[in-house]
């Protein structure tokens, strides 16, 4: 257990609620109603990526507490104040927690800035507020969760009549596990569709960012909804993440992360049938037409990068530019990337924030210089910005051959990869030639070449003239190594639902 200390100053324009929360310096986790800590007392460092001081600390759960945490979410999924709750009670308690989200958007955003490093500002915009938007869409299919009825025919027994229906049944206890990027937006991607379904939840977010999944977890207690429906337990993934996703009482997994992680995620899933969705690695092209202008392309590819410091799971890292306009996108790029001002993300006026962790710092530095060494020129950036803090210069590759690490591999960083193609076939290939199908984005104002290279990009989702674009209403999920199964939509209620056929002789 670490020593106690004394947390830094907190910046004197954070909001009061803010405030409070983050003084608490030690916190806990939520199990059932009840706020606790680690079974042994354990705890975690949670720290500021952009100055490297200690935030607060989280309690180091341990595979007990994930045992009493998958118990409590059992009890409470068959418990009647949750199993007798009518479809549209569920939905007014999604509707007031995403007003409660909305009433704390600002605290929520000064907590993920702080956590996580991202602007405070757009995380309110985006973050916070899609979370919102998506905690009401699936409220709303609430109250339209259906079976069918159906005329059957059965061949063997023609002199009796038969009733068909089907109907749908939440599937029972989430084992969900989210991501170090979007920590609230990815805990809402989980908790809204199960609660939805009638689900109960074990969430665990990332060990490096879990305070705004615990500021989430006061307000599920606050907007009503029974103990034991929301349970978040804190810790690393082998002590935690591996015990949760194996764990025999629970019905799904739903994960969110590295592939390397997911594939151990879906293969411990299989040992107990547990149903499981997985959104994975990425390595998203942006293609660049003849047509279009360079320098909405340019802009476009910076915003398609350098998003989120680089770490989207859809961020566009490679960047295929017809030959035409390759030099003049590649030099607008790099102007834009020059001309990024980088800080503290409670800074309004700042563009990039620093990386989650030293670990992820030295990751990405670290294939900046496999790109040099396999003979990119680095156009921008190309190294860590400054001496304190996990921040990265914005960098663009470029003169590099497709099959260089740094083409093939996700970095998940401020690192574009440029290079210029001939025609549509070429690039659609190239597009598709690396184990990932998440995200792609085409820059063009000439739809019938749009609409013919849409199909031959293998990817579950396809932006034109824009990139990293969501709604609550469209799915979202990869192919091949990308992940299994979808989030948001009408498609992602599916995951939480067993359909059960009934049978009736009349």
């Amino acid at each position: 257990m670490n020593a106690p200390h004394t947390f830094p100053p907190l910046a004197a324009d954070l909001s009061a609620a803010a405030r409070e929360f983050l003084a608490r310096g030690h916190h806990q986790m939520l199990i059932g109603d009840q706020w606790v800590d680690s079974s042994n007392g354990a705890r975690l460092d949670v720290l500021n990526p952009a100055d490297e001081s200690r935030l607060a600390t989280v309690p180091a759960a341990t595979s007990a507490d994930v045992d009493r945490a998958v118990a409590a979410a059992r009890a409470a999924f068959e418990a009647p104040s949750w199993a007798r709750l009518r479809p549209d009670q569920r939905q007014r308690l999604l509707l007031r927690l995403a007003d409660l989200m909305e009433a704390n958007a600002r605290t929520l955003a000064e907590i993920e800035s702080l956590d996580n490093g991202k602007s405070a500002a757009v995380a309110e915009a985006v973050d916070v507020a899609l979370s919102a938007s998506y905690f009401r869409y699936m409220a709303g299919w609430v109250t339209k969760i259906e079976g069918s009825t159906l005329d059957v025919s059965i061949p063997f027994a023609p002199q009796n009549e038969f009733v068909g229906y089907t109907r749908k049944e939440p599937v029972g206890v989430v084992g969900a596990v989210v991501a170090w990027n979007f920590p609230l937006l990815l805990a809402s991607w989980k908790l809204a569709p199960a609660l939805a379904t009638g689900c109960t939840v074990v969430l665990k977010p990332a060990e490096q960012t879990p305070l705004t999944a615990l500021y989430l977890a006061q307000l599920v207690l606050e907007a009503g909804f029974p103990p034991g429906v929301v349970n978040v337990v804190t810790g690393d993934g082998p002590s935690v993440g591996a015990p949760l996703t194996r764990h025999p009482g629970v019905n799904k997994v739903t994960f969110t992360g590295s592939t390397e992680v997911g594939k151990l995620i879906g293969k411990a899933a299989m040992d107990n049938m547990t149903r499981v969705t997985l959104e994975l690695g990425g390595k998203s092209p942006v293609i660049v037409l003849e047509d279009c202008d360079p320098g909405v392309a340019a802009a476009g590819a910076s915003q398609a990068i350098y998003f989120n410091q680089g770490q989207v799971c859809c961020a566009g890292s490679r960047l295929y530019v017809h030959k035409k306009n390759y030099d003049r996108v590649v030099a607008d790029l790099a102007d834009h990337a020059k001309s990024l001002k980088i800080g503290h993300g409670l800074d309004a006026s700042n563009q990039l924030g620093p990386l989650v962790s030293q670990e992820q710092m030295e990751r990405v530095c670290g294939y900046i210089d496999i790109g040099r060494q396999q003979g990119a020129e680095v156009v921008a950036g190309g190294a860590r910005a400054g001496e304190r803090g996990y921040f990265v210069q914005p960098t663009v590759l470029a003169g590099i051959d497709q099959k260089a690490r740094v083409v093939q591999e996700e970095i998940f960083g401020p690192v574009v990869v440029a290079m210029p193609y001939d025609d549509l076939d070429q690039v659609a290939a190239w597009a598709n030639d690396t184990p990932y199908g998440l995200g792609a984005s085409i820059w063009s104002n000439d739809l019938s070449r749009v609409h013919r290279l849409i199909p031959k990009i293998k990817s579950g989702t396809v932006w034109v003239n824009c990139h990293n674009m969501l709604d609550p209403a469209l799915p979202f999920g990869g192919y091949k190594q990308s992940g299994y199964g979808k989030e948001m939509g009408r498609a992602a209620l599916d995951a939480y639902l067993e359909q059960k056929s009934v049978l009736m002789m009349v």
